[in-house]
């Protein structure tokens, strides 16, 4: 039977592909778990308007991806933080406070976003990646100051 995925399927295919399946696999599975639909000509025009929805959207989230981008290369972020005797942070940089501190400047940064291994816990500069979809990178320079 012909059917057209609606979701990705382990083994079987990707979301919106036309596969040919067992007839039983098909009724008593895919279908009733609305995993798939019986690729009639109805559905496969649908599935074509929903490609280019999906293309659109993509190009659309590419550009606003690379804007961010392009405002953020090379970008110099200081955060003050209070540091006890010694240098000793009171508190550690983590990839949610360099967000917040991006986003202060008024570029939407998400914390899943920001490529920061192990939170950073004393004072000086260091090089942070930010990771967007669409295998954009970029490198920024996170500056730890004493707050006075």
């Amino acid at each position: 039977m012909r059917i057209i995925l609606l979701k990705d399927v382990d083994k079987v295919g990707k979301k919106y592909e036309i596969k040919n399946v067992a007839d039983g696999f098909a009724r008593n599975f895919l279908i009733p778990k609305e995993l798939a639909k019986p690729a009639t000509e109805k559905y496969i025009k649908w599935v074509e308007t929903q490609k280019e929805i999906l293309e659109k959207k993509a190009e659309e989230d590419l550009k606003k991806y690379q804007e961010s981008a392009s405002k953020l290369e090379g970008l110099e972020v200081t955060i003050p933080v209070k540091v006890g005797k010694e240098d000793q942070l009171f508190e550690s940089i983590t990839p949610q406070k360099v967000s917040e501190k991006i986003k202060e400047l008024g570029i939407n940064v998400k914390k899943s976003e920001i490529d920061l291994i192990n939170p950073i816990k004393e004072l000086g500069e260091f090089p942070v990646k930010i990771k967007f979809n669409h295998n954009l990178e970029i490198e920024i320079k996170i500056v730890v100051v004493e707050e006075k």
